[in-house]
């Protein structure tokens, strides 16, 4: 009745855990709407709505101020940043809240914490990709033409943005059993420094100053400013390295696992019940 599957081969080894992140992307998927298809849309639509709301801020404070633009497309300035923004909140949100060491989840043989993280993962860049194909399809035919310089490099700072955002997830996630109230309130900070922040609204070479001291902190300021520079032709962004958020992710990703790693070790269900 009860059988332990052993694999004869690193290679039947990886086939099974390919095998094992794919249902558990499917169940992540699934968990937000009965329906993948709607879970899908509903993204495409938060979307739409915040690239909406950006338009228009951006289209009075250009009228009254004379924000600096970029030469091109406005919409494919806003989705740029609009579409980094919401992959690495997402990815936060979604790693940050996976189940604990203790999830019931994880007492079934073939699962484990690391299975849950990648299906976590895996889970939202699928969902953004479709979402981004499906939005950039819809205006390049029923709206204008897209022109993207370098698609190669924009794509890469799309998925540099779901790791940087990946990573300070695991973090939060790995501080979760000892401060679940303020992993909360540090979650719902990052993202609405985010907000601004991102510099999402902003030309990151129009920043100098005490203003671009305040956006050059943060990994996704740096890497909406280059993906930009990869998009369009006529930007060179000076004020902004992808290769700083490369390092902040490989970092807090290091210091993420060996948190997790002994969080695991000491956590207990005895935690949950004194709170």
């Amino acid at each position: 009745m009860f059988k332990y599957k052993r694999n004869q081969s690193l290679l039947g080894g990886a086939f099974t855990t390919a095998e094992l992140i794919f249902h558990a992307v499917v169940r992540n998927i699934r968990s937000q709407h009965s329906n993948a298809v709607l879970a899908i849309v509903i993204n495409i639509v938060q979307v739409v709505l915040l690239v909406s709301v950006f338009y228009l801020i951006m289209s009075l404070l250009g009228r009254f101020t004379g924000v600096a633009k970029i030469r091109g497309e406005q919409i494919l300035f806003l989705l740029s940043g609009v579409f980094l923004f919401l992959t690495n909140i997402k990815s936060v949100n979604s790693i940050a809240g996976v189940g604990s060491g203790n999830n019931p989840m994880t007492l079934h043989s073939p699962m484990t914490m690391m299975v849950m993280l990648a299906a976590a993962a895996f889970g939202i860049l699928y969902t953004q990709l479709v979402s981004i194909l499906v939005i950039l399809f819809a205006y390049n035919v029923a709206v204008n033409p897209i022109e993207i310089q370098e698609p190669g490099g924009a794509f890469a700072m799309l998925v540099l943005s779901w790791f940087t955002g990946c990573s300070i997830g695991l973090v939060l996630l790995a501080l979760r059993p000892w401060f679940p109230r303020t992993v909360e309130i540090l979650k719902n900070v990052y993202r609405r420094m985010n907000m601004v922040f991102s510099g999402k609204m902003f030309v990151g070479n129009a920043l100098g100053g005490f203003a671009l001291t305040m956006f050059a902190w943060n990994p996704l300021f740096h890497i909406i400013d280059q993906c930009r520079g990869f998009i369009f032709r006529n930007y060179f962004p000076r004020n902004s390295s992808w290769e700083y958020a490369l390092w902040v992710g490989i970092v807090l990703t290091m210091i993420g696992l060996l948190a997790e790693f002994y969080t695991r070790k000491q956590v207990s269900k005895s935690w949950d019940a004194r709170r």
